[in-house]
């Protein structure tokens, strides 16, 4: 039986340009047509493409306009796109003219388009929302032809590749010295920030991303931007913003708001009338999250941002309803669980950028995260693979506008061999209040003893050490106030977590072995491996061969067991949770690292409890240097070194 058929559009024209000539010629085929044969003609030349991008009214999109012509004819865009987002392989024009899709370049349209089409509902033609810088340039590289905006066209340049942004001078006034990277940096933000846009700083733990988001912000202040910043971070970091804006960039007013509207006298508002930047805690911003979106921000810094990587918690709901040009988050470790972390952070720095998690999912983390093992051939899991990697490869080219990362490796020519920071950490109200209680007790009982010094040393001592324990963790001195925790182990832990998601190794040292049993409590329920050297460790040996070939990032360490005699510079970072009385002692701990063998930069981090003895304590070692040239093992020689006016420095207000 004869089957009949119907070809239309293109494929008619296929059957009469191509088929029927072909199958003419063949004796055993007859072929008889119907009235007037249509006249068809293939256009086989290469297409061209000219792109032009205008900026709408609002200046937050490109409005794209596409031409194709082929062989000098003009295709119409309605008719091209139709096709080709329906997956058709030809296309048949009015006048009987038509043409094969399968070009390089119309499939790499295609693709474009479909991308460009998810992110929003066109109704006048094909648009981008300007945080896809990445997608135009792309539009651009494929056009032979192509015309934007200006400003558009320089800003896609320079985000392409960091190198190519304009740099920007360190602002008048600001006291630190930025290295070349952090100039990069600097200009890289200061570019996005001009133009309305924000991003994710992810330079390693010490490379200054602090500094880099200060000058930042003087930057803003300098070019005559008066709209205050909003910073907003941990509660143990409140105060190093403080500290640090102090430091290098006096000019900046600084207000640090660390209560609820509850328990504060101003408004959010009245607050940020009378400042350039507002430092508040993530705890603060989200219950007060209504305050918090009244000002209109020049722009906000999200410091420690996993903070906010779950998009489902009222924190990242009030982040992004704040009213602002910008969003910049810091982190070392944009990605600690997943695609889903970075989705979350681009959501507030780059809204727009992915329009759904479910979206993004579908388009990246499925291909990304979730290779398939169970191929049926090896040509599936193949094909798998290749499309991982182009999945991953495009993601990449979406996000590097939005994201700056450099490593200790990259910018090792601009470190010096070792650097050094001190973190204030605050305590929390209850171990203050204990502290506060004991401290006017010691005091009071240690005053009464400065007449007769020499025979009372012991004494002194004793409750100077007390007062440092007290320092640390109530639960030192006290069992029954364990449960008070500690503020230095909630941050060195935050501190630890990073370092080892960025594949750095680190030393804790403590003169406290009790405290170093503590931080390894902490450790074990974090899940974060490390080795433990005190004076009670058996088989010392096997414990540094372990930690030196890799079985853990982390090396808890007391000062007499392991401050001196050990090599171990397979770690980069040091935490040094008390201040000792002999610099001299610290500095050969911290040489554990920093020594002959040692090819990465270290870095230094001083942990000390805001308010107490451990500030009174750096303050003496600067005053008398000089008296701690040689360690000091034991109270009975450190009492000697101090007088009456030391003690009462250390004990006072």
């Amino acid at each position: 039986a004869l089957a009949r058929a119907t070809l239309r559009d293109a494929d008619a024209a296929v059957l009469s340009a191509r088929v029927l000539p072909a199958v003419d010629v063949l004796d055993e085929v007859r072929v008889r047509s119907r009235g007037t044969q249509p006249t068809f003609r293939e256009l086989r030349g290469d297409p061209s493409l000219r792109i032009t991008a205008v900026e709408s009214l609002d200046r937050d999109w490109l409005d794209l306009g596409i031409v194709v012509t082929i062989e000098g004819r003009l295709i119409p865009f309605g008719v091209l796109f139709s096709a080709l987002s329906r997956g058709r392989t030809r296309i048949k024009l009015s006048d009987g003219a038509w043409f094969s899709l399968a070009h390089p370049a119309l499939q790499r349209l295609r693709e474009l388009l479909e991308e460009a089409a998810t992110l929003d509902e066109w109704e006048t033609g094909p648009r981008l929302p300007r945080t896809h810088l990445a997608l135009w340039a792309e539009f651009e590289d494929l056009a032979d032809q192509s015309e934007a905006a200006v400003e558009w066209r320089r800003l896609a340049q320079a985000l392409r590749d960091v190198s190519e942004v304009p740099e920007v001078p360190t602002p008048s006034g600001f006291r630190a010295e930025l290295r070349p990277y952090q100039r990069e940096g600097l200009s890289w933000l200061a570019l996005l920030h001009a133009h309305r846009l924000g991003g994710i700083l992810a330079d390693d733990m010490g490379l200054g991303k602090t500094l880099q988001l200060l000058a930042l912000i003087a930057h803003s202040r300098a070019r005559g931007d008066a709209r205050p910043w909003l910073v907003v971070a941990p509660t143990s970091v409140l105060p190093t913003w403080r500290d640090e804006a102090a430091r290098f960039a006096p000019g900046l007013r600084v207000a640090v708001v660390e209560a609820t509207a509850v328990r504060r006298a101003e408004s959010i508002l009245e607050i940020a009338g009378e400042a350039d930047v507002v430092v508040a805690s993530y705890g603060v911003v989200r219950t007060d999250a209504e305050e918090f979106a009244v000002p209109h921000w020049s722009g906000v810094v999200l410091d420690e941002a996993q903070f906010v990587k779950n998009p489902a918690t009222r924190i990242h709901r009030a982040i992004a309803a704040l009213r602002t040009d910008a969003v910049f988050a810091a982190t070392g470790t944009p990605i600690e669980n997943g695609l889903d972390d970075l989705w979350a952070l681009l959501a507030l720095t780059a809204p727009g950028l992915f329009p759904s998690i479910r979206q993004f999912r579908e388009d990246y983390t499925r291909a990304i995260e979730q290779l398939p093992s169970d191929a049926p051939t090896d040509l599936s899991a193949a094909a798998a693979r290749a499309h991982r990697e182009k999945t991953l490869e495009r993601l990449r080219r979406r996000v590097r506008p939005f994201l700056l990362r450099r490593t200790k490796d990259v910018v090792a020519s601009d470190l010096p061999p070792k650097q050094e920071q001190e973190i204030a950490v605050p305590l929390e109200p209850a171990h203050r209040a204990v502290y506060d209680r004991v401290l006017q007790r010691e005091r009071q009982k240690v005053l009464g003893l400065l007449d007769d010094l020499d025979r009372q040393r012991f004494i002194v001592f004793r409750s100077l050490t007390l007062l440092r324990m007290l320092a640390l963790a109530p639960g030192l001195v006290d069992d029954r106030d364990a449960h008070l925790g500690s503020a230095k182990l909630d941050v060195l832990l935050e501190r630890l977590v990073e370092v080892a998601a960025e594949g750095h190794r680190a030393l804790v040292f403590s003169q406290f072995t009790s405290f170093l049993d503590m931080a390894a409590e902490r450790l074990d329920a974090a899940g974060l491996a490390y080795a433990h050297l005190d004076g009670s460790t058996a088989r010392r040996g096997d414990v540094v061969a372990g930690f030196r070939a890799g079985e853990a990032p982390v090396f808890l360490i007391s000062l007499k067991a392991g401050g001196f005699g050990l090599t171990l510079t397979e770690a980069d970072y040091v935490f040094v949770l008390d201040p000792w009385w002999n610099p001299a002692a610290e500095a050969q701990a911290i040489d554990r690292a920093h020594r002959i063998g040692q090819d990465k930069s270290v870095f230094v981090y001083r942990l000390i409890a805001s308010g107490t003895i451990e500030e009174k304590v750096l303050a003496l070692q600067r005053r008398k240097a000089a008296l701690f040239d040689t360690v000091i093992d034991d109270g009975e020689a450190f009492a000697a070194s101090l007088d009456a006016a030391d003690i009462r420095g250390l004990l006072g207000p």
